[in-house]
């Protein structure tokens, strides 16, 4: 009778399950999250089936759950290590995490199995190639502080060709004249000069290089503030939130709150117009830097190949030097303290601790830094393993004692899609703002910003919608090894 009972269920679950992961028009984060709740159903009735641990990590990757998705994908071996699948999905996750010589073992797997499939062979070599590039920038690197890309440039004999119809830099420097032309110039989709961009970039740099890693900053009660969060290359959906919002100004503040760049396809487009305006209102326009404003997201989820594939590969590594000059978090009224990721893996982190983060690098594996651009919040206390594989996740009793050490009142972080745009957790101490509306252009979510004003630093919300944009996928320059449709 037991049996009679699990079975039709089992299936049920398990058929629902494998439609909303590999359905080609099924594609919302709330699809996948409810192949996710089949699979773990289906997992309890029958724990031993590596098929079901396998598509629930599809399902997982397909949410950018790239720690659940690896645990996942390693589970189904441990049940059945011949499952070849399995490798393929762990090959997937560690790429995503960005640890290639793990994923190049498991693409060797796959290869040797099956030699004749062409898009495990693709994979494999694409892979063995970052592994070896890799290899390579490390075996050039010395000691001695690299030599900055700027040394190389000799930007003032750079030549703007006659046939050039574009914005320029007015005697070298940014103007809101320049800004309004450069920004019809991209919605246009036309490109802007490499001098012009070159002089951007060095410009910011300096800028930047001069700011501590944690910024203050005081409002006055007349004042208020936006607080924009990931913008993901949607460059349509950044141009909407200043008609909706106001251009930024001396007397419009705005924080972007990082992830600039990859997975959509304008990024080059968003990261010139926000380095533009930091140059414009050195004081009033604020940039933290996120996760994907690192070298091995941006060698996976698109912004490499998209500014080699508008500029050149000597840009892209300008870039990111400029990237590692990006501060890490921001303090407002000594009260709101925003920061990409979130709270620390460990308690008794101070404010303190935070100015004293010697940022002009590659975030480490751990440690505060890291935490910064990578944890997310979790509804139970205590902190736990990250769904995404690096840094934790933090419950409200760890914003609770963070808060209280630091004499705070909220945190203001980013770092993960919402399906209004934004959310309040930790009792009101832990506040989300997504501004990428249906990011990707399939999670049906919309985009929000925050006001926050002196007088109460009480934080309005305000939702809007995507707008349209060229025929131009996300993604489109992404690293081929992202292509999740696998197998």
């Amino acid at each position: 009778m037991k049996v009679s009972v699990m079975q039709p269920a089992l299936g049920f679950l398990v058929n629902l399950g494998r439609f909303l992961s590999k359905s080609k028009h099924i594609k919302s984060k709330k699809d996948y999250e409810n192949a996710i709740k089949y699979y773990t159903e289906a997992l309890e009735l029958n724990p031993s089936n590596a098929i079901y641990y396998s598509n629930r990590s599809l399902a997982y990757l397909r949410t950018e759950c790239y720690g659940y998705a690896l645990a996942d994908a390693t589970k189904a071996l441990e049940v059945d290590k011949n499952y070849i699948k399995g490798y393929y999905r762990r090959a997937t996750s560690n790429m995503a995490l960005g640890k290639f010589k793990a994923a190049l073992k498991d693409y060797e797997t796959v290869v040797r199995v099956r030699p004749n499939d062409k898009d495990a062979r693709m994979k494999y070599q694409e892979c063995n190639k970052i592994v070896k590039q890799k290899a390579f920038e490390r075996a050039i690197a010395s000691d001695e502080t690299k030599k900055s890309v700027v040394d190389s440039l000799d930007i003032e004999n750079m030549t703007i060709e006659d046939d050039y119809t574009g914005p320029k830099l007015e005697d070298g420097k940014v103007t809101l004249k320049f800004m309004k032309e450069m920004m019809d110039w991209f919605k246009d989709q036309k490109k802007l000069h490499r001098k012009c961009a070159y002089q951007i970039l060095v410009q910011v740099k300096d800028v930047l290089s001069k700011l501590p890693s944690l910024v203050e900053i005081t409002l006055k009660e007349t004042e208020k503030i936006t607080i924009c969060g990931d913008t993901h290359g949607q460059y349509y959906d950044l141009l909407n939130i200043f008609k909706l919002n106001g251009l930024p100004s001396d007397t419009n503040p705005y924080l972007f709150n990082g992830d600039f760049v990859d997975r959509g396809s304008f990024s080059v487009e968003v990261i010139l117009t926000l380095f533009g305006f930091k140059l414009l209102y050195p004081n009033n326009f604020h940039l933290l830097r996120g996760n994907h404003e690192t070298d091995n997201m941006n060698q996976m989820y698109g912004f490499e190949g998209e500014v080699k594939a508008k500029y050149t590969a000597q840009m892209f590594q300008l870039f990111s030097e400029v990237f590692q000059w990006l501060p890490l978090a921001q303090c407002i009224n000594n009260k709101v303290l925003v920061m990409h990721g979130g709270l620390f893996s460990e308690d008794g982190v101070t404010l303190e601790d935070l100015r004293k983060i010697d940022r002009n690098r590659q975030p480490p594996d751990s440690g505060p830094m890291c935490d910064l651009l990578w944890s997310d919040p979790q509804p139970q206390n205590g902190r736990s393993i990250s769904k995404r594989g690096v840094s934790c996740q933090f419950g409200p009793d760890v914003t609770e004692r963070f808060l209280e050490q630091n004499k705070l009142d909220f945190i203001v972080r980013s770092h993960e899609v919402k399906a209004e745009g934004y959310e309040v957790t930790h009792s009101g101490k832990c506040i989300t703002v997504f501004s990428a509306p249906n990011y990707c252009d399939q999670m049906g979510n919309k985009g929000a910003y925050i006001h926050l004003r002196g007088s109460d630093l009480k934080p309005e919300f305000h939702q809007f919608t995507a707008v349209p944009h060229p025929n131009v996928k996300p993604m489109a320059y992404a690293n081929t090894l992202m292509q999740l449709g696998m197998m």
